[in-house]
């Protein structure tokens, strides 16, 4: 907890149906206690309901691309990640960060981040401001709790892992990144999480008790991709 704790807030838990404001608050105090204590964060945005929303208005009036179809998730994360900035505004950076070609100075304890570019999801784009700013790990909030060795939606013997290594992570996710896959992380991410030697921990970010119990170096529910 020295260096900036970088955190992919997923979209699922920010707009999973509408605004989620009851846990945005618990999330704020969680995250304002350690700023107390003298930690720093930087935090990516993801779309949720809104991009899904957006994304099916367009595919019912027409063809849209893929390219088109991420655009409209990117635009998605920039309004949540202004929600994020809006509710930290005390302690947080005074603009939300929308690219990653070029390390700012950040004095502020929270930064609040969002997508850039189509090609993969905020994923990825966490990823790459943890490379920017050195960071060596990356904690995967969302609606997953582990990596399972199977797809627990298609196989009820499926197992949680613990821990996994990026080969044997990336036999599960492969290769190619669609626009509304549901993964526990985006491949394109993956492989350059492990081209980078970060470690990523994927959790269920609605146990917000466990998130803490992470952050306090305690035990905690989840899997560490190294």
């Amino acid at each position: 907890m020295k260096e900036r704790t970088v955190i992919s807030l997923g979209g699922s838990l920010i707009v999973p149906t509408t605004v989620d404001y009851k846990f945005l608050k618990e999330f704020r105090d969680i995250i304002l206690k350690f700023v107390a204590k003298g930690n720093k964060f930087l935090i990516v945005a993801g779309g949720g309901k809104t991009t899904r929303v957006y994304q099916q208005a367009a595919r019912e009036i027409g063809p849209i691309s893929d390219e088109d179809v991420d655009w409209i998730g990117i635009h998605s994360t920039h309004l949540n990640a202004h929600l994020l900035r809006t509710i930290f505004r005390k302690h947080a950076h005074l603009k939300v960060l929308t690219h990653y070609s070029e390390r700012e100075e950040i004095p502020e304890p929270i930064v609040v981040a969002a997508g850039w570019k189509p090609g993969h999801s905020t994923d990825f784009d966490t990823v790459s401001f943890a490379k920017l700013y050195g960071m060596d790990m990356v904690i995967n909030l969302s609606n997953v709790p582990f990596v399972y060795d199977k797809d627990p939606n298609k196989f009820s013997d499926a197992k949680p892992l613990k821990e996994i290594s990026w080969t044997n992570f990336r036999k599960i996710v492969g290769n190619v990144w669609k626009p509304g896959d549901n993964l526990p992380f985006d491949p394109i991410a993956s492989k350059e999480a492990q081209e980078a030697g970060i470690r990523v921990v994927i959790m269920d970010g609605r146990d917000l008790k466990n998130f803490e119990n992470f952050l306090l170096d305690k035990p905690f529910l989840g899997t560490v991709i190294s």
